[in-house]
């Protein structure tokens, strides 16, 4: 079965992950997308979701808390925000950020004058990250 290679790095980690792959599931701002090898040029944003990543050994699952992804018909090449392998994932914290993200919507929407734009915002997406985190362990919140 053919290859491409998928190259995962974020700005605070470095390389997240890099190995040949037969298939990647992933979630971007226009929904989601299946990249096999030699699959046309593609720029694309991630939004913060469970990457599915399919190779020779089974499927692995990788946080990923937004970014973007380039794909040329040989590389897959994702920026991430954050992203984290099931191993690297604390879920103590995990569950805790999940809890504050939830706690300020939930304070955003019963006293939106109290809030800004931003604070939700910023909330929903620390929200859509903790799920994705928890959900790489098994975990599944609402």
């Amino acid at each position: 079965m053919s290859t491409i290679r998928l190259e995962i790095v974020s700005p605070l980690r470095g390389e997240i992950y890099a190995n040949d792959i037969n298939m990647l599931i992933v979630r971007s701002i226009a929904g989601e997308l299946g990249i096999l090898p030699r699959h046309a040029r593609l720029l694309t944003e991630l939004v913060p979701h469970v990457m599915r990543v399919k190779a020779e050994g089974g499927e692995i699952q990788i946080a990923v808390g937004g970014g973007f992804m380039e794909v040329t018909p040989e590389l897959i090449t994702v920026l991430a925000n954050a992203a984290e392998l099931e191993d690297a994932i604390d879920v103590e914290r995990a569950k805790a950020a999940y809890k504050r993200a939830s706690d300020r919507i939930a304070a955003y929407q019963s006293h939106s004058k109290d809030y800004g734009e931003i604070d939700i915002r910023r909330a929903e997406n620390a929200l859509a990250r903790a799920k994705a985190r928890l959900a790489v362990k098994g975990i599944k919140v609402d």
